[in-house]
């Protein structure tokens, strides 16, 4: 009766070879297309990490599947959809423990082009050194590399694919860094369509914007001395629509350099002119990736612009051009014609191509 009984069920992480030979598999690494959107600058690529098929296929998997959380229910897409524009449409993000964080997840477009640390606080210096955070930390997929690397090693695909992005010889060569370095590919390739109506109008000059959308591009960009200087342009520049610093928006009023309840880079540095500064965000796609600024406290675009035109606070370290322009004795009054115009502005930075793309879709589905 005993040898009737069903076999004992044995994990399969149990009879893994962790040091499983893979060099019968190919290892012919081709270089990926990268399509950079007219009116771009050319794009600066890690020379240790370069962009291969092999690599962003990888990578793509990795960012799509929540077999990097703790609990396998939680992957990077989980915070970043690509209907959202690459973010969850929450003020703030909550991870497999059901904790929610203080930051609102931030649009993943063009982050090729930024030199200047990721994260709204720029904590980490490269999108590698970005990529390893989130599995382990607490509040998001409280996970620990050493198991995931565990379960990479004995998973159907994943040590085929590590062989034919890195060429590695064998399972135990799997690592985090190389995880980390192909999620960085795909993230990497999350560039522009350059199919907005402002690349075609303004970059392509295949178009022409309408009265009211060219009176809000010259608002915006302050190219009109008889309208107003909506000071809009200056961190918001042409063509990303940011310029990749750290900014204090006006958003919090503070009495002095500590009174501040998150302080962002100063946080980071430690340096106490840099409290309350924040990334500036691309507006590209900005209509898909409500709520706004760090923390989400803005549900709509309207109360966006209710802040730039009349909610500026006070604080040390508020940047020179943040200025309230609700006084109708002065030349840079908005009033609700102009507000008009540069949200038809602002719908020009559409990009639905982007959010579109089958290569940046999920690949499980």
């Amino acid at each position: 009766m005993v040898s009737c009984q069903d076999d004992e069920m044995v994990d399969p992480v149990d009879v893994c070879d962790p040091a499983g030979e893979l060099t019968i598999i190919d290892y012919n690494p081709q270089p990926y297309d990268l399509v950079i959107p007219t009116g771009f600058q050319p794009v600066e690529i890690p020379p240790d990490n370069e962009l291969t098929n092999d690599g962003v296929l990888l990578g793509r998997h990795l960012f799509f599947d929540p077999i990097l959380s703790a609990d396998s229910t939680m992957s990077c897409s989980s915070c970043h959809l690509q209907n959202g524009a690459f973010t969850d449409n929450l003020k703030v993000s909550t991870g497999i423990d059901g904790i929610a964080g203080v930051r609102n997840s931030m649009t993943l477009m063009n982050l090729i082009y930024n030199p200047n640390g990721f994260f709204w606080d720029g904590r980490s210096a490269t999108l590698e050194e970005q990529a390893l955070l989130p599995v382990e930390d607490p509040i998001e997929m409280h996970n620990n590399w050493d198991d995931l690397i565990e379960k990479l090693k004995c998973h159907d695909d994943y040590p085929t694919m590590f062989r034919r992005a890195f060429g590695i010889t064998n399972k135990a060569e799997i690592t985090k860094e190389l995880a980390a370095k192909a999620i960085s590919q795909f993230e990497r390739t999350l560039i522009s369509s350059g199919n907005s109506f402002f690349a075609k109008a303004y970059l392509r000059q295949e178009d022409f914007f309408s009265d009211s959308e060219l009176r809000g591009f010259d608002i915006f960009f302050d190219t009109k001395p008889e309208l107003p200087d909506g000071q809009c342009g200056h961190c918001h520049t042409i063509p990303l629509l940011t310029e990749n610093e750290f900014r204090n928006n006006g958003l919090d009023e503070a009495e002095n350099f500590e009174d501040f309840a998150d302080k962002g880079l100063g946080a980071f540095t430690g340096n106490k002119f840099e409290n309350g500064k924040f990334r500036t965000p691309t507006l590209f796609n900005w209509e898909f990736n409500a709520p706004y600024m760090h923390d989400g406290r803005f549900a709509t675009i309207d109360e966006v612009l209710d802040h730039y035109i009349s909610g500026i606070k006070e604080s040390p370290t508020k940047d020179a051009l943040m200025e309230n322009h609700d006084d109708p004795t002065q030349i840079d009054y908005i009033d609700d014609n102009h507000r008009a115009d540069l949200l038809a502005f602002l719908k020009t930075l559409t990009d639905t191509s982007f959010i579109n793309d089958p290569r940046y879709s999920n690949p499980f589905e």
